[in-house]
């Protein structure tokens, strides 16, 4: 858990366009990047967005990794690449301070306890339902599920979720989570524009929300 004084310095280190558009960058990229992606996407030069990148990594928003991009190994294969990824964990300000993950562990914890899954997972469809109502069919289902925070990305005809924002309550009770935000995606996606082309579905990938999404009828 991190103090109060490390989210505020990482949470400070966000106030700057450049860096804060660094990290959006790559917290939405699976996977890890590279110096020259990261500075395509921002629009800025290679030195300075090796800058910024690595002053996130010193707020700890953001962690490193080495790999050789040319898929060589071996002598004459050349140093490996600085990448950079998002740093684990979770980090969250609220002024005045609030517990609200320790009354959805609580909550949680009694439904699991209770075998109330079904009734849940009903409870969930009905409010995605309400939300894709509100969109009023004008929203694609992409844009719908980034605008709530799960990074969607292709992945060939599926898309997948980079994020899943109930992250650390899906941890500890990954059953009771991953079938209530499941049965919400499918509540939500007949509101979105084309949405009923659309099948949600359960396929964790090694990292990211276990619901993918993948065409109806595609052939």
């Amino acid at each position: 858990m991190n103090s109060e004084d490390e989210v505020f310095e990482a949470v400070g280190a966000l106030a700057d366009p450049v860096r804060r558009g660094l990290y959006r960058h790559v917290a939405a990229t699976p996977g890890a990047v590279g110096r020259d992606a990261a500075a395509a996407a921002a629009g800025i030069s290679r030195s300075l967005a090796a800058f910024h990148l690595d002053k996130l990594v010193e707020s700890g928003l953001l962690a490193v990794t080495y790999q050789r991009l040319s898929g060589r190994s071996g002598p004459g294969a050349g140093r490996p690449a600085k990448l950079y990824l998002r740093a684990p964990g979770e980090r969250a300000v609220s002024l005045p301070p609030r517990s609200y993950d320790a009354v959805g562990r609580l909550l949680a914890n009694v439904v699991d306890g209770a075998g109330l899954d079904r009734e849940l997972q009903s409870a969930a469809r009905a409010a995605g339902a309400a939300e894709g109502a509100e969109l009023g069919g004008d929203v694609d289902p992409v844009a719908a599920l980034r605008s709530r925070g799960y990074e969607p990305y292709g992945d060939g005809a599926t898309v997948r979720l980079n994020n899943c924002p109930f992250h650390s309550l899906a941890d500890e009770f990954p059953a009771l989570v991953c079938g209530m935000n499941l049965a919400f995606i499918e509540g939500l996606l007949p509101g979105c524009a084309g949405g009923g082309d659309w099948t949600a579905a359960m396929d964790p990938p090694p990292e990211g929300c276990c619901v993918a999404l993948s065409k109806t009828n595609e052939a």
